[in-house]
């Protein structure tokens, strides 16, 4: 559940963020009819979005065996590269992003050209955050926090974007995504991890001392339960976690977070601030 609502919260804000921009650019426009343009686009790439996780979720299930593990251990490494990708560019383009909607939005002279400029910005976060939640799921015992984390995630993603299109510049937006930046680098290399195991399992590697257990846990909260469940789904954590997946989660974890706290910690150019504010206040 807390990876699940963790990767709506960042990806929904992220959607809310670009409708905020493109309403609020509309309204100063005088475009205030075109923004129904605006809801229909998005909704249209919604809908693709939700019945191609439910359809795929379904495909993904009628499988056992080794296609499953390489199904799983496929959908693992995918979402791991996917969310890295994701992290590192919105740092570095999240200042830019209002400069270049206002500029399609400007280009956009038909109803169509403005649907799709919706269309696509929504369904691209959308299909990123399916990928990332059939992840969570395929990490953690249980289907169903996934769900209602999610759904938990959007509620409060949406919250956030009304903030932000009502205040403008009065929520900072670089410690959000610094911060769920950093937690989301842990998820990514519980998915690394996974992918190694998930393959092992495929390749039927099962001796040797790769695949022997760092430790083996049979009661407490460590072992089973809720608290367990969210430890597993969202930092890879096992009860009997295996030397090659340990290896793999800091293999992936040292060197992608040394990069990510040093680019968080590199002081901001003196355009930074209103180049940031122009980007969230559109």
């Amino acid at each position: 559940m807390g990876a699940s609502f963790l990767i709506t919260l960042r990806e929904g804000l992220e959607i809310a963020l670009v409708l905020a921009i493109l309403i609020s650019y509309l309204v100063k426009s005088n475009r205030r009819a075109d923004i129904a343009d605006v809801w229909r686009g998005s909704a249209i790439a919604v809908g693709l979005c939700v019945v191609g996780g439910i359809a795929f979720n379904a495909f993904v299930g009628e499988f056992e065996g080794k296609p499953e593990k390489f199904i799983e251990g496929t959908i693992a490494i995918v979402a791991a590269s996917v969310l890295t990708w994701m992290i590192f560019w919105m740092r570095k383009h999240a200042k830019d992003m209002g400069t270049e909607l206002r500029a399609q939005i400007d280009a956009a002279t038909t109803r169509q050209a403005l649907m799709t400029i919706a269309f696509v910005a929504v369904l691209r976060e959308g299909l990123e955050t399916v990928l990332f939640l059939i992840s969570a799921e395929t990490s953690s015992s249980s289907g169903s926090s996934v769900v209602v984390g999610g759904l938990l995630g959007l509620v409060v993603a949406a919250v956030l974007g009304r903030v932000v299109y009502l205040g403008g510049n009065r929520l900072k937006l670089s410690t959000f995504f610094n911060v769920t930046g950093a937690l989301l680098i842990l998820f990514a290399a519980g998915l690394f991890g996974k992918f190694f195991h998930e393959y092992r399992e495929l390749l039927g590697m099962e001796t040797g001392w790769l695949v022997q257990s760092v430790w083996t846990i049979e009661s407490g909260p460590w072992a089973s339960g809720t608290f367990y469940d969210f430890m597993k789904g969202f930092f890879g954590w096992h009860n009997a976690y295996e030397n090659i997946r340990l290896i793999a989660y800091f293999a992936y974890l040292i060197p992608v977070g040394y990069l990510f706290l040093r680019g968080a910690g590199a002081p901001p150019s003196s355009a930074a601030p209103s180049k940031e504010k122009e980007s969230v206040s559109a």
